[in-house]
This record gives structure tokens, C-alpha cells and sequence, in this order.
């Protein structure tokens, strides 16, 4: 191996002008990968890492491998490509909100690319474990994943195809899954600090995973699509989609019941404006397609509903809202529906809130008229009522009664408890010491690679470039001489042998000095080293702190003892 040198390196720092301008970039760590030659776009969600970016993903796969083998984790590598017999086997294969890839191979057989490899990871356990004594047991791997995202955006953030950290446990029953589950919540912590990436964990739904419970990592950021509910005196966190909390109300008393004329007003702003009446006065009925058939969810108009809450309410999973031709076939009228009256096979499940809110306003199942001082309990009977409804910023915390806040993040890595969910599913089972049929329980524990980059770019820069944590910086020196002399030109090729060719990038262009600062600024390597006029004079080396600003001078002499002690200082 020979020292990199900047003049050979693929992918160079580039001016902002010149990187190809895409709508969707709005992380500024994002675009300076992308200036500092880290990465490079292929095609819409798809992403090239070139060789900066790959030594910086390398350092991340050993940073999160040293805290996942410390858990006794094996790494295990699984195809992407799948047998869509095993997805059959779970039910995945009929999931809605992230429909699987498939292909034919030469012999006709369905293959997947898969999403997620829960169902690969039973299949290779099945095969290897022979008793109950083999459990418990952790393996996790490094592989690409492909979802065909329809809307990729943010740069590395959600993309189609990406490298994830997952790793599956396997235990004996609940109690050990449990034991097991707060020593990987406290890695993922680990791992996050040491990237010098803040995180909120947070509570939130299983989604498609299945299970009964998760958490969510998740990095406080004004473009982040995640909501975090906080609650700044008792702590309480969790993800909108299933954070708990008072919904605000306002008592009245209730008025009575009358049908009214609102044509040409089928949208509730429009409503609101016509009646002059808030939203939290109105009810928003959506629905959505099942297996089981339509399912008509009711909140109040100032509330959305929450998926997550609804799927644990029905028992199983709803997919995308309802199309036009599910609408007619139910007489389903947009703008106008109501969840009293519905025809036979229309399920409906309504909002606490919207049962416990006096008057209110709500379609009548005919176009061109509502209802308005609509009470349930007292004009209509009460329907199947539950928490559906995603928390508004200043609803009250459930435990302490101080209003919530609501921070937008982006979630970074998740860890489930999936309980026998797939073992039972797919009949994986063994015999305990007493001779009865047990399903392992599961857990999963995710973590995109890619995402993480890029958060820890946006965490970690200033207005000149990008300032990479020193166990993740592609080269921890960036060594340069100053000066056509052949005595630099020397020292320079001594220091790079002396501190080791795979952490040194030599900047051996005869750039000026300007240039060659701007982009040892960019590039963000830790360390900056300059042999220049005071090393002709005076024997003194040039050091710089890429993090902290810090310039000093230092006796070639006494390099080795200076770099011990800047090695142990900060991160």
C-alpha cells in the first residue's frame, strides 16, 4: 500500500457551482459530500460512495461491529436476492404500504429484492440450531437493502437502494427477549454519541415489522418527516404516530341537532370558513383499504389520524386511502361522509376526541348537506370508539399534565421487539426441557449506514466543509508542503511513512497555498500538518485542529509526542 496522494485521488473537491443541482438536497452535510467527492449520484435514489466515502463507511461498519460483537453478536451475511416462498410464508409478501420487488428467475422461480431480511434470518437460524439450549443467540450483518421508494429526498436519507446494520436475536421466550432488548437500546445509544450525532429515542409503532414494541433513534432536524412528542418536565418521548397525551377540548353545552346546506363545499376549510366554525369543530372521516374490506377512520378536523394506533385498534393492517372506484362501490361520498348510516361492510372505528366533543360538524352521507351540533351519545348511537388520532404540539402529557412538544427528526435507527410474530407465522418452533413446543422470540435491530453518513455530515461541519469525528474521518492527516524545496518534498514523504500510509492523504499539487487550505477544509480531515518555510528555518512543523481551529508550532522532533496527546483529546 503506497500514501495517498491528493493529485490520484477519484473524487476531488468541487466548487458549489459545479455540482449538479437536485431539488431534493436539502441537508447541507448532504451537498458537501457531494462537493468534498464523498459520494455521486447515479439515478434518482441511487447513490455511488466513492472511495472517501467508502473508507468512511468502512470505519462506521467497525465503530457499530465493536458494540455489536460486544454483545456476543456473530456477523452473518444474507443475500439480497430472496425466494418470495419464504415472504408467503410470514404474509409480507401481501404487505401494501411497501409492496416487494419481485422477478422471475430462467426457471420461472419469484424472486424478491429484499427490504428487510427477518424472513432470511429465521430460515438460516431453522437450519442451524438443534436444541433449545442453543438460544439465546445474536447475529447481525452489513448488506444492502432495496425499497422502490416513490418519493426519494434528502440526498442519503431515503433512497432506493442502501446499506443497513440489522441484526436479529433469537430467544427462548419473552423474559430473556426482554433482558436482552435495553442492552442493545444502550449500543445504538453508544454508537450515536461516538458519531457525534445527538439523538432523541422515542417510542413508535411496529409498522409492517409486526411485534409489540419499538423504539426509535432519531436526529432533531427541521427537514426530518418524524415527529417526536417530548415532554420537558417527566421525559416522556415518543413518535407522533403513537405518542399518547389529553387532546384538547373545549366543554359546551350541547346544541341542537340541525342538517344545513353546504354545496360547492366538500374540503373542511372551506367548511370552516362557510360556517365559521374552527376545524376542532369538524370531523374528518378517511378511509382506507384492507384485506378485510374498507375501514372508515374518524378524527376531528384538527387532529390526522394515526396508522399506527389504528392498526393496533382493527388487529390487522390497513393500506393506502381508499380509490374513487371503492368510494362509489360503497356510495361513499368525498366531503360528505358520516360515520352514522354507512352501508353493510364499511368497519368504522372513531376518535375518542371526536365522541367526547360536543358539537359538532359532520356529513350526512349526501352531497351538498351537513350536520352541525352533532352529539354522539345523544343524536346518534356511540360508534366503536378508540385513541386513533396523532398528537397535536400542546396536548397535555398523560403522566405529569404539561403541554407536549414536538420536535421534527429523522429517524436514524430502530430496534423491535417481535415477540414469535415470524417464528409462529413461519413454523419455526423447538422443544424446551419440558418437552413443550416453544416459538423463539425475536428481536430486530436496524440502522442505515447511508442515513447515518449523512446526519453525521450535517452534525459535524462549519461554513468551510465538513469536520469528521477522528474514528470516522476517511484519513486522520492531511499532510502538505509548502514550497518547491527538495528538503520539504523529503520531510513530507518521511512524515507520511512515519504516521502510517492508511491514515495519511498527501497534498502533493502545486496548487496554491489557498487552494490547498480550502480543501483540506472541505474534505475534513482531522488533522492538518504543513512543512513550509519554518520547517527550512527553524525545524517547526505547522499543525492544525480541523474541529477546533487551533493552529500551533511544534519541533519535528517532537511530533510523536504531540500527536499522542491531541489523540487523546476530544472525541
Amino acid at each position: 500500500m503506497s500514501v495517498m496522494k491528493y493529485s490520484r485521488l477519484i473524487g476531488k473537491t468541487s466548487r458549489a457551482g459545479s455540482i449538479p443541482q437536485q431539488s431534493n438536497v436539502t441537508l447541507e452535510g448532504y451537498s458537501l459530500l457531494l462537493r468534498a467527492g464523498f459520494v455521486h449520484v447515479l439515478g434518482q435514489g441511487l447513490i455511488s460512495y466513492l472511495p472517501m466515502g467508502k473508507r468512511v463507511m468502512e470505519k462506521l461498519k467497525a465503530l457499530i461491529a465493536e458494540e455489536m460483537d460486544a454483545l456476543e453478536g456473530e456477523e452473518f451475511l444474507a443475500p439480497l436476492v430472496n425466494p418470495v416462498a419464504i415472504w408467503n410464508k410470514s404474509g409480507r409478501s401481501r404487505m401494501k404500504d411497501n409492496p416487494l420487488v419481485t422477478f422471475k428467475d430462467k426457471k420461472g422461480r419469484t424472486l424478491v429484492l429484499s427490504p428487510t431480511h427477518e424472513e432470511a434470518a429465521v430460515e438460516m437460524i431453522r437450519s442451524v440450531v438443534s436444541s433449545y439450549k442453543d438460544f439465546p443467540l445474536f447475529i447481525y450483518q452489513f448488506q444492502s437493502k432495496f425499497r422502490d421508494e416513490a418519493r426519494t429526498r434528502l440526498g442519503l436519507v431515503r433512497v432506493k437502494e442502501f446499506v443497513m446494520k440489522d441484526g436479529y436475536s433469537f430467544h427462548r421466550g419473552p423474559v430473556d427477549l426482554n433482558n436482552f432488548f435495553p442492552r442493545m437500546f444502550n449500543a445504538y445509544q453508544r454508537i450515536f454519541d461516538k458519531c457525534s450525532v445527538p439523538v432523541i429515542p422515542a417510542e413508535s409503532g411496529v409498522g409492517i415489522m409486526g411485534g409489540s414494541k419499538a423504539y426509535e433513534f432519531l436526529y432533531p432536524h427541521e427537514q426530518g418527516r418524524d415527529f417526536v412528542m417530548k415532554c420537558p418536565s417527566c421525559g416522556y418521548r415518543a413518535n407522533r404516530s403513537v405518542a399518547v397525551g389529553v387532546k384538547s377540548s373545549q366543554p359546551e353545552i350541547p346544541r341542537g341537532l340541525a342538517r344545513v346546506e353546504t354545496s360547492d363545499c366538500s374540503d373542511l376549510d372551506c367548511l370552516s370558513r362557510q360556517l365559521d366554525l374552527p376545524l376542532s369543530k369538524m370531523i374528518k372521516p378517511r378511509v382506507y383499504e384492507s384485506e378485510k374490506g374498507p375501514v372508515m377512520a374518524v378524527v376531528r378536523g384538527d387532529y390526522d389520524v394515526s396508522l399506527d394506533k389504528l392498526n393496533a385498534v382493527l388487529g390487522f393492517a390497513v393500506g393506502k386511502p381508499a380509490g374513487d372506484e371503492t368510494l362509489k362501490a360503497y356510495n361513499l361520498i368525498p366531503g360528505y361522509m358520516s360515520p352514522v348510516s354507512l352501508p353493510d361492510g364499511v368497519r368504522v372505528i372513531v376518535d375518542d376526541a371526536v365522541v367526547n366533543t360536543p358539537n359538532l360538524v359532520m356529513g350526512v352521507n349526501q352531497e351538498g348537506y351537513h350536520y352541525i351540533n352533532a352529539n354522539f351519545g345523544r343524536d346518534f348511537d356511540i360508534p366503536p370508539s378508540a385513541d386513533i388520532a396523532q398528537l397535536n404540539k400542546g396536548d397535555l402529557c398523560l403522566d405529569c399534565g404539561r403541554p407536549l412538544e414536538s420536535v421534527k427528526a429523522i429517524e436514524l435507527g430502530n430496534i423491535f421487539k417481535l415477540d414469535d410474530y415470524y417464528t409462529r407465522r413461519m413454523d419455526f418452533s423447538f422443544e424446551d426441557d419440558k418437552g413443550r413446543k416453544i416459538y423463539p422470540y425475536m428481536g430486530a435491530y436496524g440502522m442505515g449506514l447511508g442515513r447515518l453518513m449523512a446526519c453525521i455530515a450535517e452534525s459535524n461541519r462549519d461554513e468551510k466543509g465538513l469536520i469528521w469525528p477522528k474514528a470516522l474521518a476517511p484519513y486522520t492527516y492531511y499532510i502538505m508542503g509548502i514550497g518547491r524545496s527538495p528538503r520539504i518534498r523529503q520531510a513530507v514523504d518521511e512524515l507520511a511513512r512515519e504516521l502510517g500510509e492508511k491514515d495519511v492523504i498527501v497534498d502533493d499539487r502545486t496548487e496554491s497555498i489557498g487552494v490547498k487550505f480550502r480543501d483540506a477544509d472541505i474534505l475534513g480531515i482531522p488533522l492538518r500538518i504543513v512543512v513550509g518555510r519554518r520547517f527550512l528555518e527553524n525545524n517547526e512543523l505547522e499543525l492544525k485542529d480541523r474541529k477546533t481551529g487551533d493552529k500551533w508550532f511544534i519541533p519535528r522532533d517532537s511530533l510523536s509526542e504531540e500527536l499522542k496527546k491531541w489523540s487523546s483529546t476530544g472525541e
